[in-house]
């Protein structure tokens, strides 16, 4: 059974609740707010996509 793809929703909906706690619009600079948005995106893709890697490789070790 391919269970990758459940490992990615998983994951990317962890990464994505995670990294909402963060405040990146104090980081960044005033008014940019779709650009922290998208910010939070492009991390959570990568931050899912890493884990799920780690994970499915570790489960198959």
């Amino acid at each position: 059974m391919n269970y990758k793809i459940y490992l990615y929703a998983i994951f990317l909906f962890l990464s994505i609740f995670t990294l909402s706690g963060i405040n990146f619009e104090k980081i960044m600079k005033k008014n940019k707010v779709i650009e922290a948005r998208l910010l939070i995106m492009v991390l959570s893709f990568a931050l899912s996509y890493m884990l799920t890697n780690f994970v499915y490789d570790f489960l198959n070790f």
